[in-house]
């Protein structure tokens, strides 16, 4: 909800000066705030956030995996059930509403006073994976290891339980070897993409084009669209 406020004022600015605005992302989530809008998510109660962070520290991201099957199966089977902070997030709410946090998704679509286009790009699984493969070793030449040791003190905060940090993270705690946690950063990462495919391929508005026809494609739409 806060990003779809943060979205929508920075387009705000951008047409300002321009009439067309380009989005690139991958978080399913996030997109869809910005197109369709969300609710107001109430505020989770702050002895049920505390409890749900301190249970995450001692006993990892399987417990909040099992936590989530248990008490919101829904978002289990259609949320990100990889990634420790939209888990946590989710159990606060489910704890503190009994409601799902995906059921805050707006059911009625919100108006936007401007046009969307969607435009998926479809890559061959074996050419994406490929590409995965190779830029986790251009990260890996290029210093994420380094970069990683700079944040390793701050391990435990939410924003850094995220593919390529988790992995040598585990590296630095001897959990691991260095070959292992480069191998897991490419697994992991395409696992990631394959979610991401499946949530967006649900979205019937998305127009899906290989890479190599995307920039003619937009510009076709963007002839047919723009006055």
């Amino acid at each position: 909800a806060d990003y779809e406020k943060y979205a929508l004022h920075a387009v705000e600015n951008i047409f300002r000066k321009r009439d067309v605005a380009v989005m690139c992302g991958g978080t399913g989530l996030y997109i869809k705030a910005f197109c369709d809008g969300l609710d107001d998510i109430p505020e989770p109660d702050e002895e049920v956030k505390n409890t749900i962070a301190e249970n995450y520290t001692e006993n990892g991201i399987e417990w909040l995996q099992k936590s989530i099957q248990s008490e919101d199966p829904f978002f289990w089977n259609n949320g990100e059930n990889k990634n420790p902070h939209r888990l946590m997030r989710a159990l606060e709410v489910i704890r503190t509403t009994g409601k799902s946090v995906l059921s805050y998704q707006q059911k009625t679509k919100k108006d936007r006073d401007f046009k969307i286009v969607k435009i998926g790009l479809d890559t061959p699984r074996d050419i994406l994976y490929e590409r995965i493969n190779a830029r986790a070793e251009e990260m890996q030449m290029k210093g994420l290891e380094e970069e990683a040791r700079k944040l390793f003190p701050y391990k435990d905060l939410n924003a850094l339980q995220t593919v390529g940090y988790k992995e040598l993270f585990e590296y630095f705690e001897n959990k691991i070897s260095k070959e292992k946690a480069f191998d897991l950063i490419k697994q992991n990462t395409r696992h990631y993409a394959k979610r991401q495919m499946t949530w967006f391929k649900k979205d019937p508005d998305i127009i899906w084009a290989a890479p190599v026809k995307a920039a003619e494609l937009i510009i076709k739409i963007l002839h047919q669209q723009l006055p």
